[in-house]
């Protein structure tokens, strides 16, 4: 896999690798209309596409979920469940997320408007008002958060 499908990866779906089991530990509920369900919804699918759990990975992408990387490609749900499905049985994929996880520490911020949510990553050092490296847009459907879009842009340098 390329660096760019793997900053996509990362950056879609940057969380810590644990994430997914401590938020279920501490009993958030991914289904409530809350910044911590729509973190946890996150975190599950960083774990979802490095375990290839494409069954739950088609229930939270909605059918045009489109993910934009900082070179401008697009790429589709279909190519986010090819990809998770390569990594089902494989840890090569999770050790290169944890790699890059640990030299990319990221902040996250929520913001919630009705049925839409924005996930924003951003460097810690910066802040959320001064450094955006990648958005993740939901909509609840039917008492879920469903991913629609989502957007990368480089690592700045400064």
């Amino acid at each position: 896999m390329g660096m760019a499908c793997l900053a996509v990866l990362v950056l879609g779906a940057e969380a810590v690798i644990a994430g997914t089991s401590a938020a279920r530990a501490a009993g958030i509920d991914e289904s409530a209309r809350s910044e911590a369900a729509v973190i946890a919804v996150d975190q599950h699918w960083l774990e979802a596409e490095l375990d290839g759990d494409t069954a739950w990975l088609d229930e939270m992408l909605l059918p045009e979920y489109r993910s934009v990387g900082a070179d401008g490609v697009v790429h589709p749900k279909a190519a986010i469940m090819a990809h998770a499905a390569k990594n089902r049985g494989s840890d090569e994929e999770r050790r290169k997320v944890e790699a890059w996880l640990k030299t990319h520490p990221s902040g996250k911020a929520v913001v919630i408007h009705g049925d839409t949510a924005i996930l924003s990553f951003y460097d810690p050092a910066k802040g959320a008002a001064s450094d955006v490296r990648s958005s993740d847009i939901f909509v609840y459907v039917d008492g879920r958060w469903h991913a629609l879009y989502s957007q990368h842009s480089e690592v700045s340098k400064r």
